[in-house]
């Protein structure tokens, strides 16, 4: 019999019980690739990652990311959930830890609580979505979607997204249609477009709310998001003349579990990057036997 540990964290927050949760396996060696999906969909949260030894003797780890039905190259708060783990078990370098990943390599910085990651490319945008079809997924009129900074559009720094803003009454009662959702996919194939995930989001005062639908890899709704609170940072600031600036996005309170996505976008020589971080707080340890 194999066993293997695993803990709980609740990511993006500061209390438990809010914030996304996620299951780590902070010594995968020996899960099979079958064997780490069929634990991602027994967990059932958005993600779970499994920790491997890095490639390079140079990183810290190799970190595997799997939501309920596929793997991912690349996803916000899986890393900064990790990262604390690992931060926790005293992994990190002088606060530094570098994981490897389908998307690339990515840096996560833990200080005093708060852990932070690079998204591994700069910002990258693909076709823009119809408004109508974007609309008819989340139960919304086309007159609910905002066109006057930017119209629906797939962005990525390392993990797609269809972004697209709109007003904060339209975003309070955004509920996703899985028949629509499919329906869409087929006729929207930008890259990603698959799983089509949504990111919806409403300015707030200086701040910014946020919501994101993914039905068809399983996750009707995520409580905070940080591959796609990332890219929104980056096309927001492509936007404007800034060459560097803060956002603080809010997600998740509809679902009853409020969360606080710290993102921070910035030029550089090879385009607009993007950092997200936030809190965490454990919740479970225990271990699976296999």
């Amino acid at each position: 019999m194999r066993r293997f540990s695993f803990v709980t964290v609740d990511v993006f927050t500061e209390r438990r019980f809010g914030g996304n949760p996620l299951a780590v396996f902070p010594e995968a060696q020996g899960l099979s690739d079958a064997e780490m999906q069929a634990l991602a969909a027994e967990f059932n949260l958005s993600e779970t990652t499994f920790v491997l030894p890095a490639a390079d003797r140079r990183n810290t780890a190799r970190v595997r990311i799997f939501n309920r039905k596929t793997e991912m190259p690349f996803a916000g708060h899986p890393n900064v959930g990790t990262g604390w783990v690992l931060a926790r078990h005293g992994t990190a370098r002088n606060g530094l830890l570098r994981f490897e990943e389908i998307a690339g390599l990515v840096e996560v910085r833990a200080a005093a609580g708060l852990v932070t990651i690079a998204a591994p490319q700069p910002l990258s945008l693909g076709p823009e979505m119809p408004i109508d079809l974007l609309a008819g997924c989340v139960g919304l009129d086309s007159e609910d979607v905002v066109v006057s900074a930017h119209r629906p559009v797939l962005a990525s720094v390392g993990n797609s997204f269809v972004i697209a803003e709109v007003t904060a009454a339209a975003l309070a009662k955004a509920s996703p249609d899985v028949g629509k959702f499919r329906d869409a996919a087929r006729i929207y194939t930008a890259a990603g477009a698959s799983r089509l995930p949504l990111y919806l989001y409403a300015r707030e005062g200086n701040g910014l709310r946020a919501r994101m639908f993914s039905p068809l890899s399983g996750t009707m709704e995520d409580a905070a998001t940080g591959s796609a609170a990332t890219p929104l940072a980056a096309l927001l600031l492509s936007l404007g003349t800034d060459s560097e600036k803060p956002y603080e996005v809010i997600q998740g309170v509809e679902m009853g579990r409020p969360s606080r996505l710290l993102a921070h976008a910035r030029r550089t020589a090879d385009g607009i990057r993007a950092a997200v971080g936030g809190h965490c707080v454990p919740v479970l340890e225990g271990e699976v036997s296999l």
